[in-house]
């Protein structure tokens, strides 16, 4: 028997474990794998096995260089290879801890020469807002996976939401239909299943839609490139239920300083935005933005194809060729400004306008790219690594 792998993770807790604890009951022959990373302070990293009727095994892994993912990396491999030589196990549930994300994690597993056939991020609609509003750190919330990890709440939260290719929605009394829109429009795309309650073990007769999502199938490459800036599908434009969905696409290029003090306004104009955009004084340089809790970071994702020599083409990865291919400008080639923005209570009108003035102006634009370089580059401390 091949062994399948899943990975459910998500900082709603208990929405995930209800997603594994369902996934347990409804396929025989699974077990669920949990690392604990919460007693990582003490030195070690605890490992759970457990199956629908209770614990298997309970085992320690020491830190890795400080680092709790790390152990997580070195251990979680040899143990699913272990449950595959068993035999009697045909899927495997890793349970990610709250904070571990499941892009990392899935492709540890399949480099380690597993098979992923699910990737899964459970989620209360009641909380989603909540959690992308929460600009803490990690750390301050306990939730830290490594001394020198510096991620917030919001920001972890969105990564994981947003890479799964299924959300596992808990039935949450509090969520009404502003937070299920929210979650509609933050992940058009994704496939969303109810958690349920089911019956006890072995009394469906059908596949549920939770355990087929897990068992689907899942491309570790085409996940990757779908979240990177160049190539991302973003959300497209919605108005329902008090959200909204803004996008904008602009060709010509933001001029620095005039985009560098307008941050604070527009990382706040919404619950969440992302895309890439280009500058002025910058106009080879593909930069990502990614903004949620009320922080922006702004990273460089490399240069643009239309930057690059023919020659160097073959080594871009097809999907992102044929993006740029599909939007190709006589003029600028892919360099474009395409941002969206997810919020309840948009304010679209006066996040357009406040866009639109940080473009360059007509007079600006006709003096070309000579003069655009030699604007103040009001982004470089941004942008240092």
């Amino acid at each position: 028997m091949s062994l399948s792998v899943a990975v459910v993770g998500g900082l709603h807790a208990e929405a995930r474990k209800a997603a594994v604890d369902r996934l347990l009951a409804d396929v025989p022959g699974s077990v669920a794998l949990h690392h604990d990373l919460a007693t990582a302070a003490a030195g070690t990293v605890v490992r759970t096995v457990r199956d629908r009727d209770g614990i298997r095994s309970v085992g320690e892994t020491p830190l890795v260089n400080d680092c709790a993912c790390c152990a997580l990396r070195e251990d979680l491999v040899p143990e699913l290879r272990r449950l595959a030589d068993d035999g009697t196990v045909r899927l495997a549930i890793v349970e990610l801890w709250d904070s571990v994300e499941p892009k990392a994690m899935a492709e540890v597993v399949t480099a380690g020469g597993l098979t992923v056939t699910g990737v899964i991020t459970a989620v209360d609609p009641a909380l989603v807002l909540p959690y992308l509003g929460n600009g803490d750190d990690l750390a301050e919330a306990g939730l830290a996976a490594a001394a020198t990890d510096q991620r917030t709440v919001a920001d972890t939260f969105a990564r994981q939401l947003e890479y799964a290719p299924v959300l596992a929605v808990a039935d949450s009394p509090e969520a009404d239909d502003e937070d299920r829109e929210l979650l509609a429009q933050l992940h058009p795309t994704a496939r969303r299943v109810p958690i349920g309650h089911g019956g006890p073990a072995g009394a469906t007769s059908r596949t549920s839609p939770l355990t087929a999502a897990a068992l689907a199938g899942f491309d570790v490459e085409a996940a990757a490139a779908a979240q990177h800036p160049a190539c991302a599908l973003l959300p497209a434009e919605a108005d329902s239920h008090g959200v909204a969905t803004l996008v904008w696409n602009r060709r010509r290029p933001f001029h620095p300083g005039r985009l560098y003090a307008a941050l604070e306004d527009l990382t706040c104009a919404a619950a969440r935005s992302r895309g890439r955009f280009w500058l002025a004084d910058k106009p080879d340089v593909l930069l990502h933005w990614d903004a949620a809790g009320g922080a922006l970071c702004v990273e460089s994702a490399g240069p643009w194809l239309a930057a690059l020599p023919d020659a160097a083409w073959e080594m871009v990865p097809p999907v992102r060729r044929a993006a740029a291919a599909l939007d190709w400008h006589p003029e600028h080639g892919d360099c474009c400004n395409h941002l969206v923005f997810t919020s309840p209570g948009l304010d679209r009108d006066g996040l357009e306008h406040l866009l639109e003035s940080c473009l360059l102006t007509d007079a600006e634009y006709a003096a070309g790219r000579d003069a655009w370089k030699k604007l103040p580059p009001a982004f470089d401390t941004l942008l240092e690594v």
